[in-house]
């Protein structure tokens, strides 16, 4: 790979670590080389770094493994992934996942991402569909402004949710911002 190729969300190597670029910029200046400016991303320890590659220098592909695995339990700080054609149990700490934790549900599929063996990051999907364990009865006639009440789910996690919205449905979750998106026909 060249510094053409560089792109939101590309993976590369670099001092034998995985980084993912998190944003960049393109500069041509009047007088001199083109480079690119690079915002990246330790995946494996979350440090954000900033660097610059001069335009035609060569990047190394980053050596990590993207494989989707369902969550089966949680045990200690660790959570539990499974690979539903092998059998093969992944445990990813608790650190990795983060605050996405709130949104994992049993037999949730994710995209865990593998470097040198050990899984160094989870990727959920754009939105999970959960069920409203516990909620406030919504009161008749405040629907005026669009009013919200807050909702705890099956995982934990409260969003806020429209009035009309009652315990026991299910509910469709932004999980970047665990904002509620519809209601869910779930039989």
């Amino acid at each position: 790979m060249d510094t053409s190729d560089i792109r939101k969300g590309l993976k590369m190597m670099l001092d034998g670590q995985p980084y993912t670029v998190v944003d960049f910029q393109f500069v041509k200046p009047g007088k001199g080389q083109a480079f690119t400016r690079v915002k990246i991303r330790n995946m494996a320890t979350s440090a954000v770094l900033e660097r610059t590659f001069k335009s035609g220098e060569k990047l190394e592909p980053a050596d990590v493994e993207e494989r989707t695995l369902q969550y089966i339990y949680k045990e200690g700080s660790d959570y539990v992934f499974m690979d539903s054609a092998t059998g093969e149990q992944i445990p990813v700490s608790e650190d990795k996942i983060g605050d996405d934790a709130r949104w994992l549900s049993d037999n949730s599929s994710v995209d865990v991402t593998i470097f040198n063996g050990l899984a160094i990051g989870v990727s959920l999907p754009a939105n999970v569909t959960l069920q409203i364990v516990s909620s406030e009865p919504g009161v008749k006639g405040d629907t005026a402004s669009g009013a919200t009440k807050p909702a705890t789910v099956s995982t934990g996690a409260v969003v806020n949710v429209p009035l009309f919205v009652q315990e026991g449905e299910w509910i469709k979750i932004d999980t970047a911002d665990g904002k509620y998106l519809e209601r869910v026909n779930k039989k």
